[in-house]
């Protein structure tokens, strides 16, 4: 049974454009779960874009935000422009040397994340909260092509032998500023992709169109691994 997304009290940015799809419940947020194609894992796993802008996000900064991190249990990658996967699927971006952005799990509906804002307070040190829920759009480009769609859209050689697991670019695509992490779920490839919230629409749009070429299509969380 198809869930409006007007039944949830935050909505994308992108729910307009998924009329018609079958929706679940994210915590207080909808997050599309199919759309009804006959066999949407296997084009996951050849090229998809999902929308992942209600999952939980949030940045620090600062010369103390990276012993914060650690003492709350997070795995910090070693240098700039590098994530690492957490063992609650989660993941973290080192944008610059002082700067992390933590993106939220599927597996407890990014609970972990947003409790992390909700907890931060200001002690002092130079470790100060960075909000992107609502400055940042989040899509997932998923399957075996996704370097080729993004070198129709990117400057950025994103190639697996140039850009592989754990590779964090911040460039632009389309002629808009993003950050793009390789960070594959088990098998599948995975270019996770955040732009500013305004351009969601106008993203979206551009990667389908470079996605025809695959055969690309819009699918639901429930063609993920």
């Amino acid at each position: 049974m198809t869930t409006q997304a007007e039944h949830f009290s935050e909505r994308s940015p992108l729910h307009s454009l998924h009329s018609g799809a079958r929706l679940g419940k994210l915590g207080d947020c909808s997050i599309v779960t199919s759309y009804g194609g006959s066999d949407e894992a296997a084009t996951a796993a050849r090229c998809a874009l999902l929308d992942f802008s209600n999952l939980a996000r949030v940045g620090f900064r600062g010369e103390a935000a990276a012993s914060y991190l650690g003492a709350r249990g997070y795995e910090l990658p070693d240098a700039p422009n590098q994530a690492l996967s957490q063992n609650d699927g989660g993941q973290v971006l080192r944008l610059s040397q002082n700067e992390y952005l933590l993106l939220g799990s599927l597996l407890d509906a990014g609970s972990r994340i947003r409790q992390e804002e909700r907890d931060w307070q200001y002690d002092g040190r130079a470790n100060y909260l960075l909000p992107r829920q609502d400055s940042h759009a989040w899509l997932l480009l998923s399957g075996q092509y996704g370097s080729q769609v993004m070198a129709k859209l990117c400057g950025v050689d994103l190639g697996a032998e140039a850009f592989g697991p754990g590779s964090v670019a911040q460039t632009s695509a389309a002629r808009i500023n993003v950050i793009v992490a390789n960070l594959p779920l088990g098998e599948l490839p995975c270019l996770h992709i955040l732009c500013d919230r305004a351009s969601a629409h106008y993203l979206w749009g551009a990667l389908l169109d470079a996605m025809q070429e695959f055969d690309g299509q819009p699918v639901g969380i429930d063609a993920l691994p």
